[in-house]
């Protein structure tokens, strides 16, 4: 697939859609997403109608045809990266992140979504919004006035609000409620200064424990954190959970244990 690599700008702004930030790369994590992805796609492609936006899909290993559907997509700027294996949730985002890292401005903003199109792009505005009024991460919420996760099996739901409980309660994170919520907008200065620190180690868990990890490396940068509802969709996956209960668990547990003992920074991020 030809791919675009020409950075759009707005130039000129009404009041009404001034930005200060640039472009919105949206990285999405899939493995074996082949159902769900084409119509988060088309949807994503509406957002981009509005906003200079580039997608990045980052295929870890898939064994369906999820590479496949990054083809076709009417007015939308798609990257494929691709794992030969499973590697993870975790090194997906991670691969992600640095393939926008390594060609985004610092004014971009990072947004990371579901691939099963349990997430609503067109929240994608509102992240926008929410880091022109100065926010540096931006977490969809199911945990704040407005949110919901009705949706989703009673499991998940017991195990992500076990989580908060536990995490709000022994981690000191600013303005956070849903740690493990994989719907974020990040800018892309703060987290070029985090992966100058921490380098190929941003990301080490290899599950769903990566997105908590990824904030307690980032609450060393002193960034503003905001959270907006989110109505999580989870009647629209198409496939069956990734998730594994137990394992996500002592993923959790030991991710709090190693963060106990690990020293902040020895300088100033």
């Amino acid at each position: 697939m030809a791919l675009d690599t020409r950075e759009v700008r707005t130039t000129t702004k009404s009041p009404e859609t001034a930005r200060t930030y640039g472009r919105v790369h949206v990285v999405l994590p899939a493995y074996n997403e082949a159902a769900s992805l084409p119509a988060l796609l088309r949807r994503i492609a509406e957002v981009a109608l509005t906003q200079p936006l580039t997608t990045w899909v980052v295929d870890d290993g898939s064994s369906d045809a999820t590479a496949d559907t990054v083809a076709g997509i009417s007015g939308l700027d798609v990257r494929l990266v691709r794992h030969p294996v499973n590697l993870g949730l975790g090194q997906a985002v991670q691969s992600g992140l640095r393939a926008v890292l390594a060609t985004a401005q610092s004014d971009d903003i990072v947004v990371v979504m579901d691939a099963d199109d349990t997430h609503d792009p067109a929240m994608i505005p509102t992240l926008g919004r929410e880091i022109d009024a100065g926010a540096d991460v931006v977490i969809c919420s199911r945990f704040v006035e407005g949110g919901d996760d009705a949706t989703a099996p009673l499991r998940r739901r017991i195990l992500s609000r076990g989580a908060a409980v536990l995490f709000h309660h022994t981690l000191r994170v600013d303005g956070v409620r849903d740690f493990t919520s994989g719907f974020r907008a990040y800018r892309v200065s703060l987290l070029h200064r985090a992966a100058g620190h921490w380098g190929e180690r941003l990301i080490e868990e290899r599950g769903f424990a990566c997105m908590v990890e990824l904030l307690l490396k980032l609450r060393h940068c002193l960034p503003v954190i905001n959270e907006v509802p989110l109505k999580l969709q989870y009647d629209r996956k198409k496939g069956p959970s990734k998730l594994k209960l137990c394992r996500t668990l002592v993923q959790y547990l030991g991710l709090l244990t190693r963060d106990r003992l690990s020293p902040a920074p020895y300088r100033k991020l």
